[in-house]
């Protein structure tokens, strides 16, 4: 059976891309630089790297000069170590950061939406929303650029944010890179230790990314350009590379949950075929910041 080709990059190449895009945005709406949302995870800290890197390149040369601002917006779901991570990012990189708990706020809505706070699924979403709303608003009174952090995998792989939370931002810098790169870049920025951490979106207690889809994102990636490349669910149901990375995870999924979330490996692929093609397009009709364009070769 045919290979199903991955895409590879040159992250020094890549990150110059990237970092152009970023300045390019910023630089033709007038703003002063870029606000970000900082969770001490992957994505986050790797977009924070990138465009602080491009800023100091730009900088160097400009008067008018571009800065980067860091919020880290902790809830009582959160695990307090992703704040600590959040902060640590933010002093390893130099630049301007704040705290701010957004408890106080999500508290507010059992006025209005009380209904919204008593569900788990709801209020995580509620949460992602309120952090947009303070994201969007300092870049609007600071005259920056919200800039965000999905990958390729979680944006336009199987849709995994909340629509009008965490993707209501002005551009997607890292949106064309899978999670598997951004890992390989964080590495190449000096972020290695982040590497590797295990996604969260933090919206429930003790929320993996893992427990909720039951496969992580070397899956997404594969099963995604499986179908762009022309494989048919069935054929991906038995191909070599798909087949036991699936089962492997159908096994770890059970040894550390104590139960199945999924039997096989076609209920796995029909998933993230449902998440693709009925979630992640359909997101992406409604909202779509502009990502930049990167050179990836396939192999």
């Amino acid at each position: 059976m045919e290979r199903i080709k991955l895409p590879y990059m040159n992250p020094e190449k890549v990150s110059r891309e990237i970092g152009d895009f970023v300045v390019d945005t910023a630089k033709k709406v007038g703003s002063t630089g870029c606000v970000i949302g900082l969770s001490g995870g992957v994505d986050s800290t790797t977009t924070a790297a990138l465009i602080k890197k491009a800023f100091d390149a730009y900088n160097a040369e400009h008067d008018d000069k571009l800065e980067l601002v860091g919020y880290i917006l902790p809830s009582s779901t959160n695990n307090p170590k992703d704040a600590e991570d959040g902060v640590s990012v933010a002093k390893r990189l130099g630049i301007r950061y704040e705290t701010q708990s957004i408890e106080p706020i999500v508290e507010a809505y059992k006025i209005t939406n009380s209904e919204a706070v008593e569900s788990l699924f709801h209020k995580g979403n509620l949460m992602s929303r309120i952090r947009a709303n303070y994201l969007s608003t300092k870049a609007a009174t600071e005259q920056k650029t919200l800039s965000g952090t999905g990958n390729k995998d979680e944006d336009f792989g199987i849709g995994y944010y909340t629509l009008f939370g965490d993707g209501a931002v002005h551009m997607s810098p890292i949106g064309n890179l899978s999670k598997r790169l951004v890992r390989q870049m964080a590495t190449y920025l000096g972020f290695e230790d982040l590497a590797n951490r295990t996604p969260t979106a933090g919206l429930q207690p003790d929320q993996t990314d893992f427990s909720d889809l039951g496969y992580d994102y070397d899956v997404v990636e594969l099963v995604t350009e499986g179908f762009h490349q022309g494989f048919t669910a069935d054929e991906l149901d038995v191909h070599p590379q798909v087949k036991p990375l699936i089962e492997q995870q159908i096994d770890q999924y059970k040894e550390m949950f104590g139960k199945k979330k999924f039997n096989n490996v076609g209920e796995v692929i029909d998933d993230i075929y449902h998440r693709h093609y009925n979630i992640a397009m359909a997101k992406v009709e409604i909202i779509h910041p502009p990502t930049a364009e990167v050179t990836i070769e396939y192999r």
